[in-house]
């Protein structure tokens, strides 16, 4: 392929800075050291391209990163500051599509907390993130936007750090800055359709193909991400290469996820707000074993407390959302059922007893009218009927059998749930590559020499609230110092 192929073929190229500058001091470079004038930019572009395209029909780079996401940005910008010839491929016809749309176009880009707070948020996977957060925590991605001209706050009450614009677009223009500024070479609307390894060939051990020329590659980083929001580009493409070169796919899931139910009594109240519960997944056979989770009461599979909207086709909110990936997981979501409490602060006991006391005091009274008026009347009525307890019932009438019944129903309300929404409306993606075939200091694969893999595309996958992002950021940055 000449130059002049490149043109007419429309592939957009581009030398993203000065390859040869070496900025290794930092993770944090401002844009100064890297100051030139137009002139040399220009020939700096015209000489690489030159070099590359001319003197083989193969281009060949130090490192090819696949994916212009949160990882595949942040890594292909660091590989480059350290001096490799890192070009970065990306399907999309703009980088970094998914940050775009993330959080309501506002990007939630970390968590304010610290590395153990990270490592909480995504289970029994999280230790594997030890090395990667102890390279890029929580403050150190703060400070990454700070230097780009990127200020954020916290959310009260939810612990998301935001850009102070609440604008994703400043989160990935900052990324973008920093990669023009690093030297990389950015290829944007060229997908990868195939990735081969060249057997005993150290300076070349990656072929990647795409519809526009062949790439051959020293080491090589797939930051591809999962399947969720397809529409971003991210349709599971990484789960086949990765299988071919040998590594075991974890079944890919909907994770961050609405949930559905069956239920009309649960789709009739679509529009109620609960701003604090708890949920939990259970079996929904209770007498099936399973294994006990620290920290959980027994029988439960997970538990989080939060705000939950009910909708027309199920539950949403950050609450279901954080929940869904063990519904998700269930072979059939039928097997399992979430168990609500409406009264997170009251143990059962007390709400009996605040119950009778009710019904004692106004004999009168219409039993829904006993419970405390921080639920919605028409949820209330509903969790009556689940109890079979009429709601036109007095409460002198209110006995002991139907007390325990419609505390059942307010601690631990049986809500049936038939699915998720998918892929389409996932967050994140349950599942991916095996975590124990990848060595977690430094994102190498431990099947394939010079292999790297960084963010959504490993089986990780934390709560709602920038853990995910956070991720992201870390296994990139760890993946390109460790090449």
């Amino acid at each position: 392929m000449t130059l002049g192929d490149s043109a007419a073929t429309g592939l957009r190229l581009e030398q993203t800075g000065d390859g040869g500058h070496n900025n290794s001091s930092s993770i944090f470079p401002t844009a100064a050291p890297f100051a030139r004038a137009p002139g040399r930019r220009v020939r700096s572009r015209l000489c690489n391209l030159l070099a590359t395209t001319l003197s083989a029909d193969v281009l060949h780079y130090e490192l090819i990163v696949v994916g212009a996401g949160a990882a595949g940005l942040i890594a292909a910008a660091r590989a480059a500051e350290l001096g490799k010839r890192t070009l970065l491929l990306e399907k999309n016809r703009k980088p970094g599509v998914k940050i775009l749309i993330s959080g309501g176009t506002r990007c939630n880009l970390t968590h304010d907390c610290d590395a153990r707070g990270i490592v909480a948020a995504f289970g029994s996977a999280g230790p594997f993130l030890n090395s990667a957060l102890a390279r890029l925590g929580p403050r150190d991605v703060v400070e990454l936007f700070h230097a780009e001209g990127v200020p954020t706050y916290v959310e009260a009450g939810t612990g998301k750090v935001f850009p102070l614009s609440d604008r994703a677009l400043d989160v990935a223009n900052a990324l973008v800055r920093r990669l023009r500024r690093s030297g990389a070479e950015l290829a944007l609307g060229e997908p990868v359709t195939r990735i081969e390894r060249i057997e005993g060939e150290e300076r070349a051990r990656f072929r990647v193909t795409t519809p526009l020329r062949s790439l051959t590659a020293a080491k090589l980083l797939v930051a591809v991400g999962g399947k969720s929001y397809a529409g971003c580009g991210t349709t599971g493409d990484g789960y086949r290469w990765l299988a071919e070169l040998g590594h075991t796919i974890r079944p890919p899931r909907p994770a961050l996820v609405p949930l559905t139910s069956d239920a009309a009594w649960v789709r009739e109240l679509s529009g109620i707000a609960i701003p604090d519960m708890v949920l939990r997944v259970a079996p929904s056979d209770p007498a099936r074993p399973v294994k006990r989770v620290r920290g959980l009461p027994p029988g439960v599979l997970i538990e989080r407390r939060g705000a939950v909207l009910f909708t027309h086709t199920g539950l949403s909110g950050p609450t279901p959302l954080d929940v869904s990936r063990e519904v998700t997981k269930a072979g059939d979501p039928r097997d399992v059922v979430l168990l609500a409490d409406f009264f997170p602060d009251v143990p059962a006991e007390k709400l009996a007893e605040q119950l009778r006391e009710a019904a004692e005091r106004d004999g009168k009274k219409f039993v829904v009218g006993l419970v405390p008026d921080v639920l919605p009347r028409r949820l209330v009525e509903a969790l009556f009927v689940q109890a079979e307890v009429p709601i036109d019932r007095r409460a002198a009438e209110f006995g002991k059998a139907e007390r325990a019944r419609v505390v059942e129903a307010l601690k631990r309300g049986r809500i049936p749930v038939s699915g998720s929404r998918g892929f389409d409306k996932a967050e994140v993606t349950a599942g991916g590559v095996a975590l124990d075939e990848v060595d977690s200091r430094t994102m190498e694969s431990k099947l394939v020499p010079g292999l790297y893999l960084a963010g959504e595309i490993l089986d990780l996958d934390g709560f709602i609230g920038g853990y995910n992002f956070q991720a992201a950021f870390s296994t990139g940055l760890l993946a390109a110092e460790s090449l």
